[in-house]
């Protein structure tokens, strides 16, 4: 048995250490927000985040997450109260097929975590492992800097509230 750490909520998981996350995620825990693309940590559709780093989920065992902390997209936010990023996504209208967006989200939610100061050129960088095959980088690019906008004058705004 694992302990794992889902958005926030313990869990014990019974499956077998080799079985990959993105199998628990979904079978175990009905998370279906991370995508079986591949299979092969190919494509970033099981993107998840572990320990505020992208995780290909479909390539990961249960094992080495034992205690550890995983964010999916269902931890972003909800239908009636959307993240910030998600707020992006869907202004910018950056899914088409829609497959690869949480993938996508979850690899800009930890960029955005570490530094929502980021170049375009360290937007890019961090993309690409992540593959869209309807051709919406632009958009889901464009999604990506309005967040960080967002979280930038969030920060800055507080920033401010506790100069005063």
């Amino acid at each position: 048995m694992v302990s794992l750490t889902v958005n926030g909520t313990l869990h014990r998981i019974e499956s077998e250490p080799d079985t990959p996350l993105l199998y628990v995620l979904r079978d175990e825990l009905g998370l279906n927000g991370a995508k079986y693309g591949c299979g092969l940590g190919q494509c970033g559709a099981c993107t998840v985040i572990v320990g505020g780093e992208p995780v290909l989920s479909c390539v990961t065992p249960l094992v080495v997450l034992e205690n550890k902390s995983v964010t999916t997209v269902e931890g972003l936010g909800t239908i009636e109260a959307p993240g910030p990023l998600q707020e992006a996504f869907i202004a910018e209208q950056a899914a088409q097929c829609g497959y690869c967006i949480p993938g996508m989200m979850m690899r800009a939610q930890a960029l955005l975590q570490r530094d929502p100061n980021v170049s375009d050129e360290a937007i890019r960088a961090h993309m690409e492992p992540n593959l869209c095959r309807c051709g919406t980088q632009m958009r889901i690019l464009k999604a990506i800097r309005r967040a960080a906008d967002r979280l930038r004058t969030a920060s800055a705004e507080q920033a401010g509230a506790g100069a005063g």
